[in-house]
């Protein structure tokens, strides 16, 4: 299990620099989330420099591992529950 948690938490640091692009700003917005205005929903700092991720990223970082899936998809937003 330990080893498990690691392994997820290794890939994540190493998935977020890779996460940040100017379609997922137009694919959130399309789908809705007009909140979503700049990487500043997502990341804390430059994106370029793989800084924190607000709570609103971790979530979209955490469901990609879940799903497995090779890229962030916003859409998901529908299903986080934060601010």
């Amino acid at each position: 299990m330990r080893i498990a948690t690691l392994v997820t938490a290794s890939a994540l640091l190493l998935a977020i620099p890779a996460q940040a692009k100017p379609a997922f700003l137009k694919k959130a917005q399309d789908a809705g989330f007009h909140e979503v205005k700049n990487c500043m929903a997502c990341h804390v700092g430059t994106p370029k420099k793989g800084g924190d991720m607000t709570e609103r990223g971790k979530f979209l970082i955490k469901t990609k591992a879940e799903k497995k899936a090779a890229e962030v998809d916003p859409t998901w937003l529908k299903d986080y529950k934060g601010k």
